[in-house]
């Protein structure tokens, strides 16, 4: 179990990169290249990576591949098997995307049509058309989870793994986008044994993030600091540690000492729990 998530201080080489991350105690970084970066740049810090055992824990590919738009969404696919490849080259865990969304405006909003056993089938479809394009044997692409498209728990997770029917398909966790109901959040302990027990053998990456309730009607989950919501992280964690050294991804925070605070607390709730980064 690795824990990670961005530096803020624009490293202008390899090496700095790889200094600003061991400042932050980081063992795992996001990809600090572009698919049309050069050559000798992008292998210069896959080699600082490697010496420094600093892991790139993923390339993000965020786009709509499911657009209503045909136009945009396969210039979407093409972006997505770009940023694939760049994952394959740098050996990144995963290449990692949410599935795209069926809202005529916003790439990643809630729309009636996003749960339905069309749009499964059509992220089948695309999923297949990047990875059968790239092949990739070092990475994998995956779906983030999200709370109003699949994947949106466990079980529709692991119905996409089947119907994909890829090895170079695997899974990138954010549990807290999944919290999307009370039932859920009240009980996120349980929710995570069951993302584990069911996704554990494929999970590439994680995020880590928090969620807490809005205290005025109707139900309002927001995001926030990991150790200021609801997640139980003393479970998050011990179920990560259990897999093969996976990445924990801070993100989504306004700035350094933000991450610090969050780092902090995921350090904390390892030592209590009695696991090791």
């Amino acid at each position: 179990m690795r824990l990670g998530g961005p530096v803020f201080d624009q490293p202008a080489s390899p090496e700095a990169w790889v200094a600003s991350h061991r400042a932050e105690g980081y063992r795992a970084a996001f990809c600090p290249v572009a698919a049309d970066t050069p050559g000798d740049v992008v292998q210069a810090y896959v080699t600082a990576a490697a010496e420094a055992d600093l892991v790139i824990a993923e390339v993000g590919a965020w786009s709509n591949p499911i657009a209503v738009d045909s136009t945009a969404a396969a210039q979407a696919i093409a972006h997505c098997q770009r940023q694939l490849d760049l994952a394959e080259r740098v050996g990144a865990r995963c290449c990692v995307n949410i599935a795209g969304s069926r809202h005529p405006e916003r790439w990643d909003g809630p729309h009636r049509d996003n749960l339905s056993p069309d749009t499964f089938d059509a992220i089948v479809e695309t999923v297949r058309q990047i990875i059968d394009a790239v092949r990739p044997r070092r990475t994998a692409y995956s779906l983030e989870t999200m709370p109003w498209i699949f994947p949106d728990s466990a079980e529709s997770y692991y119905d996409l793994i089947v119907a994909i029917d890829r090895p170079g398909f695997a899974v990138h966790l954010d549990p807290v986008n999944i919290v999307n109901c009370p039932a859920r959040a009240y009980d996120t302990g349980a929710l995570l044994r069951h993302c584990f027990e069911v996704l554990g053998a494929h999970i590439r990456s994680c995020h880590a993030k928090d969620i807490c309730f809005a205290q005025h009607l109707t139900l309002h989950l927001d995001e926030c600091r990991p150790g200021t919501g609801v997640l139980d992280y003393a479970t998050f964690l011990r179920c990560a540690a259990e897999l093969d050294d996976v990445p924990v991804m801070l993100e989504h925070l306004p700035n350094a000492a933000e991450y610090r605070a969050a780092a902090a607390h995921l350090r904390a709730v390892a030592v209590e729990t009695g696991v090791a980064w």
